[in-house]
């Protein structure tokens, strides 16, 4: 009888430490995976304007827009293939992130200029 009691006591005690480590306070701020994916996601970008300095060897790119000039980086592949495709005069359309400070070219187009139509 005297280890049925003791093995009792014991399976008490070890369930009511149980239940205190679940009482524990929780962090002020917990993150969630919405807001991960909000940091991890960076806004898109598009930049239509005059190409006035373009070197696809070293993935570079000058757009001239809005009496600003903003330099941008092609790191990926496909974009510095593209910047091959442009040269300086070009009017460009650009998709870009910012990333670290940096503007990331993701893909460089030559746009369409509108022409007038006469009837």
């Amino acid at each position: 009888m005297k280890r049925i009691i003791k093995v009792l006591v014991i399976a008490f005690s070890s369930l009511a430490f149980t239940c205190v480590s679940f009482a524990q306070a929780k962090p002020a701020t917990p993150t969630t995976p919405m807001e991960k994916k909000a940091e991890m996601k960076s806004e898109k970008h598009v930049l239509t304007g005059d190409a006035t300095s373009v070197d696809a060897k070293a993935g570079k790119l000058t757009v001239k827009a809005k009496d600003k000039e903003i330099n941008l980086t092609a790191d990926s592949k496909s974009a510095k293939a593209a910047l091959e495709k442009l040269k300086v005069g070009d009017t460009v359309r650009v998709y870009y992130t910012q990333k670290d400070g940096k503007i990331i070219a993701a893909s460089a187009v030559k746009a369409e200029e509108k022409k007038p139509e006469t009837k």
